[in-house]
Order: structure tokens, then C-alpha cells, then sequence
């Protein structure tokens, strides 16, 4: 159903139900002990010190995570190896008249 379609008792219903949720959503914040707007959520501030060791925390995993899997080298022979396959597949698709693989 439409707004446009509402008689005027039903906008006025809808008008007093918003503002009661209004009331009620306030009340809530207050019992729970929240500050801010509309929903009685309020913005959330770190401090600088919570900030840095929030950052180190999330370093320090990051390390972690880096130091569990080694990355792999491959040898020059290799390199050299890959190097020639992927021009002859480009080469094989040029001569097929291909811009892309």
C-alpha cells in the first residue's frame, strides 16, 4: 500500500505509532545506558592508546600469519623456464589472431 493511498485517521495512526516508537527506543537507550541519535546507539571513541594497541594486536597476527607460511623462492632456472612457456603460449595466440589467453 502507498502513503498517497492512506486516509487521514490511518496518517495520523501512523504518525502517533512513529513517535511512540520514538519514545519507546529513547527509553531503551536510557535503561541501557546509551547516548546518541534516533536508534540509542552512540558513536563509540578510542583513545589513542586503545587505537595503538589495537593496531600492534592486529600487526602482531599479521606476523604471525606471514611467519606460519613461508613464502617459496623459485630458482632462476625456473623463472627462466616459466618465462619461455608463457611467450610461446602468447606467441601461440598471436599467430591464432588473439588479443587475449
Amino acid at each position: 500500500m502507498n502513503i498517497s493511498d492512506l486516509s487521514l485517521s490511518q496518517l495520523q495512526r501512523v504518525v502517533a505509532v512513529k513517535t511512540k516508537i520514538e519514545q519507546l527506543q529513547k527509553q531503551l537507550a536510557a535503561i541501557l545506558g546509551r547516548v546518541g541519535a534516533g536508534n540509542g546507539l552512540g558513536k563509540r571513541v578510542l583513545s589513542a592508546s586503545a587505537k595503538a594497541r589495537i593496531a600492534a594486536a592486529q600487526r602482531a597476527r599479521w606476523a604471525k600469519v606471514r611467519q606460519a607460511k613461508p613464502r617459496r623462492k623459485m630458482s632462476a632456472a625456473a623463472r627462466k623456464k616459466f618465462s619461455q612457456l608463457a611467450k610461446a603460449r602468447w606467441a601461440r595466440a598471436k599467430a591464432a589472431g588473439r588479443k587475449r589467453l
